[in-house]
């Protein structure tokens, strides 16, 4: 556990509590969002959580999202739910896994759907860092949870962070992709503007909705079609 206790600590500095340790420019673009009295009392129960009990992911991933997509860099944002919550799988993007780390049920059907729509092959590390590098942001709309406990840290202020954090990007950037799968991700349109990006939704991964209209949406040729029409780097899903 100590070693936990210390990945929180150094994420956010005790001598310095407004301090939080994110990628610069995402730091720049949130630091009002840091200041706001739900963020304090967010980040207080977070440190406890972690002193108290098992969560994942490890505290110096609970960013990774942020930190390997900076914010000038953002071209497509997928929206997940919660962190896996079993050990070694969570490691801050939303349906990524460490490497040698099982595909979870949900990544299954996104590599499967890769390889239908792109020809590329499933890859043999679930590991979604690769995205991250390219301009994909992987965000969670709650980014910590509790060892086997799904769900267990929703409504306590991520929900609220994160929703600023798709309103920024929606509204200070142009022409990005949303791909929204999922009842739960769909209700993040609201946050972003018509006719300024493109928005994809369909049926989740889950495979309790994957063949409801997940497999077959095509999201990922048609994210890289648009990107090409204007004038963006492709994805190499």
């Amino acid at each position: 556990m100590e070693a936990s206790i210390y990945a929180c600590y150094s994420f956010i500095r005790r001598e310095n509590l407004k301090d939080v340790q994110i990628e610069s420019s995402w730091k720049e673009v949130l630091q009002a969002e840091f200041a706001k009295p739900y963020f304090t009392k967010l980040r207080e129960w977070v440190r406890d959580e972690y002193k108290t009990k098992i969560v994942y992911p490890p505290a110096k991933y609970i960013f990774n999202a942020f930190d390997l997509c900076p914010f000038d860099q953002v071209k497509v944002v997928i929206i997940g739910q919660d962190p896996y919550h079993g050990p070694g799988q969570a490691h801050g993007l939303c349906f990524s896994v460490l490497d040698g780390v099982p595909f979870p049920p949900s990544l299954q059907n996104i590599f499967k759907e890769i390889q239908d729509d792109t020809k590329k092959p499933i890859p043999k590390s679930g590991n979604l860092t690769y995205l991250a590098k390219q301009g994909v942001f992987l965000l969670n709309a709650t980014l910590t949870v509790e060892k086997d406990k799904a769900g267990s840290h929703q409504n306590k202020g991520w929900e609220e962070f994160t929703d600023a954090v798709i309103h920024i990007l929606a509204n200070q950037k142009s022409n990005l992709v949303f791909l929204l799968w999922g009842s739960f991700a769909q209700k993040k349109e609201i946050l972003i503007p018509p006719n300024k990006h493109l928005v994809l939704k369909s049926a989740h991964p889950s495979p309790l909705s994957a063949y409801r209209g997940f497999l077959g949406n095509r999201h990922f040729s048609k994210t890289n079609e648009y990107l090409k029409s204007i004038g963006k780097e492709t994805i190499d899903w």
